[in-house]
């Protein structure tokens, strides 16, 4: 199970690049495309390290964390201004019917990669030193399909909804994360992802 989610996490990671190829862009859908895809290379870099086929480096953690936070909470939501939507953008017009839901999973965002930034000194922990099914959730792990997030990104999560359940207050808390082994962080921040892109980003035909 925990091999099968990190190369999912890897194959994910691979696909983010040529998502970024998106054109015709400007202003504010630029900028959340370009911040998509600073996420996408943040958790690429992740990847390796977090499946045990690079040294660990609690600093490569933090830097990619800061990422994160960075484009999290409000300055993820001041990226969607009413009206923002349309081609090339992937965002659905569900962002601005369920702004609140929206907001919510960009506050979890920024949660959990706080969470996974102060988790750096703790090092990985293996399958036994990680939550069990709260964190896991069901077969579809961490990741889903590969898609790119929210308004054409970089390719960072999928559809599993595992941990978050649909419901950002479901979520673990930035000091349980910061007790927990770094690779509890890094789910949490692709089960956020992951829930936040299956509602409010649209599907590649």
């Amino acid at each position: 199970m925990q091999l099968k989610t990190w190369a999912m996490a890897a194959a994910i990671s691979a696909v983010g690049l040529a998502a970024l190829a998106h054109s015709g862009a400007t202003g504010v859908m630029k900028e959340r495309m370009d911040a998509m895809g600073e996420m996408g290379d943040a958790m690429k870099r992740l990847t390796p390290m977090m499946r045990g086929q690079t040294a660990y480096d609690p600093d490569v953690v933090r830097n990619a964390a800061d990422t994160m936070i960075g484009h999290a909470g409000t300055q993820m939501t001041e990226l969607f201004p009413e009206g923002s939507n349309g081609a090339p953008s992937e965002a659905l017009d569900a962002i601005w019917e369920d702004w609140e839901e929206f907001a919510a999973l960009a506050e979890a965002l920024r949660s959990s990669a706080e969470g996974m930034k102060l988790a750096a000194g703790n090092g990985l922990g293996g399958p036994g030193d990680m939550p069990g099914s709260g964190m896991m959730g069901t077969d579809q792990g961490m990741m889903g399909t590969g898609q790119t997030m929210m308004g054409g990104g970089q390719g960072m999560m999928g559809t599993g909804q595992g941990m978050m359940g649909g419901t950002p207050g479901q979520m673990m808390t930035t000091e349980m994360l910061a007790e927990m082994p770094v690779n509890a962080g890094f789910m949490a921040v692709t089960q956020t992802c992951s829930a936040c892109h299956q509602k409010f980003r649209a599907e590649e035909n």
